[in-house]
């Protein structure tokens, strides 16, 4: 039976003071880890509760071994959800491989999912991307990742921190490129998609593409900045996140 603590982080105070806090539970990038929504935790403070996924590779749980297969990697994220689920209106928001996998986890919890998807910055399901950045050298890798930006881009000018990041980001990145959809049924919750309006690797059509994976109502955001605006945009991710946790319950 998985251990619920192991994989979600409570970010912030314990949300107990109102009964009932709507919670988001946030699901990292690829490299990601699950204090990279510690600021996005803080803005929400008061209002949800912000949950995030660890996933095994990394932080405290560096001793085990990088999942590198996405649908296994949302099997036992679903799992350990069900098991530490709480009666209480939950929102799923990931960004990047996160969007993917949040996506991913909804679909096999059902109607015991989130009542609604925030996805951001990846294009959806259907517009699969045929990259194989994970199979480049340790020189050609930690360009590309600095080229998109992102917190781990100072990390991985130094030597040390490069020889431990960079077998983590290659694991996710191989997670991530070789995903490819299991069938097309739609969630029934709503979807909001959210881009940068620079993004190099995430168009806004193919965001924008994401309405064809829900039959409940959709809408695309668009904020200013690339791969990683949610660095420069905080506060408005929370305000577009508070909006997503206002629909009604299923």
């Amino acid at each position: 039976m998985p251990d619920p603590s192991r994989w979600f982080k409570r970010l912030g105070p314990s949300g107990h003071e109102r009964a009932r806090t709507p919670q988001v539970v946030c699901f990292p990038h690829s490299g990601g880890s699950a204090s990279v929504y510690r600021p996005l935790g803080s803005e929400l403070a008061g209002d949800m509760q912000a949950v995030a996924v660890q996933y095994p590779g990394r932080q405290d749980r560096h001793d085990e071994p990088v999942i590198t297969d996405l649908h296994e990697l949302a099997d036992r994220i679903a799992d350990a959800f069900r098991q530490a689920a709480a009666d209480v209106p939950t929102v799923f928001f990931g960004h990047s491989m996160g969007a993917i996998l949040a996506y991913e986890v909804a679909l096999r919890l059902g109607d015991e999912g989130p009542l609604s998807l925030v996805a951001s910055g990846r294009p959806a399901p259907s517009r699969v991307r045929l990259t194989t950045s994970y199979l480049l050298d340790d020189t050609a890798l930690a360009k590309q990742v600095s080229w998109l930006g992102g917190t781990a881009t100072e990390l991985l000018e130094h030597p040390e921190m490069r020889a431990l990041l960079l077998p983590l980001i290659r694991g996710d990145y191989q997670a991530s490129e070789t995903y490819r959809p299991r069938g097309d049924e739609p969630l029934n919750c709503p979807v909001l998609a959210l881009g940068g309006d620079a993004d190099p690797v995430a168009s806004l059509d193919d965001i924008g593409a994401w309405s064809g994976h829900t039959t409940g109502p959709f809408r695309l955001e668009t904020l200013s900045g690339g791969h990683f605006y949610l660095q420069d945009n905080w506060p408005a991710v929370a305000d577009l996140i508070r909006s997503a946790a206002l629909v009604p319950e299923r």
